[in-house]
């Protein structure tokens, strides 16, 4: 079975829906020339030119997708550097225990039952189903790859696609369940991962894929989400859409507040299998929001720039009136929130990070703001604190606070905020 053309995303600028070829595409949301987020630089790197690539939100009348218009090679975006590890994000480390435990009750998975994870980072979530006695496998590109396995968990350093694939089915045998979490967005070979999945599953396996939900991103202003990694940012009309050029039925789905809103959507192997009236029920949901009108995206593009002139009032006053204001964390999205309003460490002297992070030192694309110790933020005391992971930004300042640390907070979305210290 082969698939689709479109679904081999081209290096470059696109001219049509990714997921189902339409040429009904509307921009939404211009960010634009920026460099590749998750390239963090050293100091010697500060004196050499940077790339940068454009970075547009388009809207697909057709199928509701949301994608950007010009496509970075996943070698460079994915290069073995690649400082992201889920396992040093607390919550998102609970999260994942929690998410393989329900997986394991809700698919009655056993220990002769392989469990695959595409794009496994350091192998976060496949700890949990290896403490419930479930056999797993991690694919993970990057270097990251080493510390999974260091950790126990197996892991094939290699991109996904069906070469991959079948060399995996051959040496280990058919999967029950494929999982990938913020990853589906991000890859070029559309068509070669869900081909790879078919060929590795087992009958009625079920591929389950989790991603941040275009309703929540238009509902929460979330534009810090569009970044080169996300070439889409799917609805479930789109991703219905999507498995319908594949002999798959998204058959249930669920809603999560991972990212600042998920979807996880169940794709089982094989046309025509009982679907969940949970799949009709959101479907309407997404008709109700407007998600199929553009009256809704421009609306959303209105916010974001209110939010944008708001924010940058308020950090200029600050700066004039001789106040300290610093970042905490630098997740990816920050690096296109601050590329976008235009925040350089002028503004904004420094973003900490937690001590674990692999981001440690270095300087955040564009800006050129370095990352330091969120050590130095107790030591320091700022009069503000803008949150930049603002996704977890109750757990985080409750965290700072309990460090002993007494400046205010700045949330930058969904809408500019506010937030004293002394009511966290």
């Amino acid at each position: 079975m082969n698939y689709p053309k479109h679904h081999l995303v081209k290096t470059g600028y696109i001219v049509c829906c990714q997921v189902c070829d339409s040429r009904k595409l509307h921009i939404i949301l211009d960010l634009g020339y920026q460099p590749l987020c998750d390239s963090l630089l050293t100091k010697e790197k500060l004196n050499e030119p940077e790339k940068t690539y454009p970075l547009r939100m388009m809207w697909c009348e057709n199928c509701t997708l949301v994608q950007i218009d010009y496509c970075v090679s996943g070698e460079e975006v994915y290069h073995p550097d690649y400082p992201y590890r889920s396992g040093i994000t607390k919550e998102l480390a609970q999260y994942q225990e929690s998410m393989a435990s329900s997986l394991v009750k809700e698919f009655n998975l056993q220990q002769n039952d392989l469990v695959i994870d595409v794009g496994s980072n350091d192998g976060t979530l496949l700890k949990g189903f290896k403490k419930l006695g479930i056999n797993v496998l991690g694919i993970e590109p990057t270097n990251i790859a080493k510390i999974a396995n260091k950790s126990g968990i197996r892991t094939v350093q290699a991109f996904f696609d069906i070469k991959t694939a079948k060399e995996i089915k051959k040496k280990y045998g058919n999967a029950s369940l494929i999982i990938t979490t913020n990853t589906f967005a991000h890859m070029q070979t559309l068509g070669e991962f869900i081909m790879g999945a078919y060929y590795l599953l087992k009958d009625e396996g079920v591929f389950v894929n989790e991603t941040h939900y275009l309703l929540d991103v238009i509902k929460g202003g979330q534009f810090d989400t569009i970044y080169h990694e996300h070439l889409r940012t799917y609805s479930l009309k789109s991703l219905i859409a999507l498995f319908g050029q594949y002999d798959f039925t998204v058959t249930d789905v669920a809603r999560g507040d991972r990212y600042g809103g998920n979807i996880r959507v169940y794709a089982t192997k094989g046309k025509g299998k009982k679907v969940s009236p949970q799949v009709s029920k959101l479907l309407r949901l997404e008709k109700g929001f407007g998600l199929d009108k553009l009256e809704t995206f421009k609306k959303f593009a209105t916010r974001v720039k209110k939010a944008r002139l708001e924010f940058m009032d308020f950090l200029i006053k600050t700066k004039m009136t001789g106040k300290s204001i610093v970042g905490n964390s630098c997740p990816g999205r920050c690096s296109t929130l601050l590329n976008y309003y235009g925040v350089d460490s002028e503004l904004l002297p420094y973003l900490a990070e937690q001590p674990t992070s692999l981001k440690l030192n270095m300087y955040l694309p564009g800006k050129h703001i370095p990352v330091v110790n969120n050590q130095r933020l107790i030591d320091e005391q700022p009069d503000y604190v803008v949150i930049l992971a603002w996704h977890y930004a109750k757990p985080i300042m409750e965290q700072l606070k309990i460090r002993g640390l007494k400046s205010d907070f700045v949330i930058p979305l969904p809408d500019f905020k506010i937030v004293k210290n002394l009511k966290v």
